[in-house]
């Protein structure tokens, strides 16, 4: 049962969909998903893609997804890489396929030169944590993420 890691194409979205949803439920935030197929074939594969996804297969079944894009380091002058999502189906896990997506992901970020590769990560999630320090990531404790969005994005903006 070996694992193997594709590019997304348009026909994948509504399983990206569900890993998304799964993701949300997994993550406490079961309503929070807006997302919809066509918002994501069009975020994805439109005419000026935002980010890519990979699906990770065992014997030709999804059994995860990876979402990322570039980010860009003033410090370091170039690019990185920034995984938004990675979800493996509850059933899967432990099967590598998990690894397997950040080998393939750190693997695109040397091929294109990124300065780094990084995610956020809930401070909850022991598991991936764990799992993500056995990977050999470092984690920036000393930084928060701060966010505006919805109505506070718009007053921001002026426009609300």
């Amino acid at each position: 049962m070996t694992v193997t890691i594709r590019p997304a194409t348009p026909q994948d979205c509504g399983t990206i969909l569900r890993f998304i949803r799964e993701l949300a439920e997994y993550e406490r935030e079961p309503d929070a998903v807006e997302a919809t197929e066509q918002t994501l074939a069009a975020s994805l594969f439109g005419q000026s893609p935002a980010a890519e996804a990979l699906i990770a297969e065992r014997d030709g079944e999804a059994i995860g997804f990876a979402l990322f894009f570039h980010n860009f380091s003033t410090w370091k002058g170039k690019r990185g890489l920034y995984l938004e999502d990675l979800y493996i189906t509850p059933a899967a896990r432990g099967s590598g396929a998990g690894k397997a997506l950040l080998v393939h992901l750190a693997g695109l970020a040397l091929d294109r030169d990124c300065a780094r590769f990084e995610w956020a990560v809930l401070d909850w999630n022991a598991p991936a944590i764990a799992f993500y320090r056995a990977m050999g990531a470092t984690g920036m404790d000393e930084w928060t993420v701060q966010r505006i969005s919805g109505d506070a994005l718009a007053r921001l903006a002026g426009r609300g």
